[in-house]
């Protein structure tokens, strides 16, 4: 089996920041064990922002300078790498340090270079051990990207499973820090609006996803043929039980029989939508059941300031997102067409987002 694993902040630091190396082993030891029984696996690792604000001596709260946590990621990461090394080489393995960007899934060539090198590791008995490039990313720092590279990378290796580690036991019906009365999950078919809304924010200081990142991983894996677990760090054979399907070991989110490709994937899920716009039940049918692009005459009201290959999301004159797209019209010359078609004027129809560029999420 192909198997991508992803541990958190919160899992892979201790309380005060400083590395777990007590999770590390405990977790290099069912790699090494699934490794050793044929299985591809794959560790997408977040802790190097924690790791580096332990190292520094930075006891505050987590700064949100972006220049700053960049650099306290360059101190982290390496130390996290040692750790790495050291917990996997007890049970004869060798890690190897891969750092993406989620535009590495967005160039067809780096995409094919990514795939090579985890290929190319794998056949050489090596572990990835794969982080966000922080050092260098840009915005993508501040929303928990790991999940959704996790997620990426399971696509991108054609997985069987994703594990994403935390440090709660699954998916709850609501937010278990506030509501002592909710109750786990475990089993989902669909991702949907209401479980992302319950699962609530970032989880703690040290990380920056929290329930509704992995949620959206979820998502992403899901789109992709990929069944996902979403469990606790802290079980002593997760990884091995996760394989099994144990019963009671976590959140099941089933796999979606409808696959995306890697660009796909990113219009649906990784490219935050900076608009809305609002379509008629014709347009709607059209893109839903039809396939087709969606042109300027079928579209409403629009929300938001945005440019041509910004990502948006297509509403229907309920509000319900129905599908997300890239535009080929600002929002400026989009709100221009649709009041020269009030105004009764001749407007040709122009095409706002190719099919091509487009995403049908019902």
């Amino acid at each position: 089996m192909r198997i991508v694993v992803k541990l958190g902040s919160s899992s892979v630091t201790e309380p005060d920041g400083s590395i777990s190396h007590l999770t590390l082993d405990r977790i290099s030891s069912q790699i090494a064990e699934l490794a050793k029984e044929g299985n591809w696996v794959v560790l997408v690792s977040s802790g190097a922002i924690a790791a580096g604000l332990n190292t520094l001596g930075i006891t505050e709260k987590r700064p949100s300078d972006l220049s700053i946590l960049q650099a306290i990621s360059a101190v982290g990461q390496s130390r996290l790498m040692a750790a790495y090394n050291q917990a996997l080489s007890n049970y004869g393995m060798v890690a190897g340090q891969v750092l993406l960007t989620p535009l590495d899934f967005v160039n067809r060539q780096q995409y094919l270079h990514a795939r090579q090198t985890l290929q190319k590791l794998n056949e050489l008995g090596v572990i990835a051990i794969i982080n966000e490039n922080d050092a260098v990313a840009d915005d993508e720092i501040r929303f928990g990207d790991n999940d959704r590279i996790a997620a990426l990378v399971a696509n991108l290796i054609a997985a069987d499973l994703l594990v994403l580690l935390t440090d709660q036991d699954g998916v709850y019906t609501s937010d278990p820090r506030l509501n002592s009365a909710a109750s786990l999950l475990e089993e989902i078919d669909e991702v949907s609006e209401v479980l992302r809304t319950a699962a609530g924010g970032a989880g703690t200081e040290r990380g920056s996803g929290g329930m509704a990142s992995k949620l959206q991983a979820a998502s992403i894996a899901s789109w992709s043929g990929i069944d996902v677990v979403i469990a606790s760090s802290s079980r002593q054979s997760v990884l091995i039980e996760a394989l099994t399907r144990k019963p009671g070991i976590g959140t099941y989110i089933n796999k979606r029989e409808a696959r995306l490709t890697a660009r796909k994937l990113w219009i649906a899920f990784a490219n935050p939508p900076v608009g809305k716009v609002f379509v008629d039940d014709g347009a709607r049918r059209a893109i839903v059941l039809g396939s087709k692009s969606l042109l300027s005459v079928g579209i409403s009201s629009l929300e938001g300031t945005f440019y041509e290959d910004d990502a948006v999301e297509i509403c229907d004159l309920s509000g319900v997102v129905i599908a997300r797209g890239l535009v080929r019209v600002s929002s400026e010359d989009l709100s221009l067409l649709i009041e020269s078609r009030q105004d009764e004027k001749q407007a040709p129809a122009s095409i706002v987002i190719h099919r091509d560029d487009l995403v049908v999420l019902v």
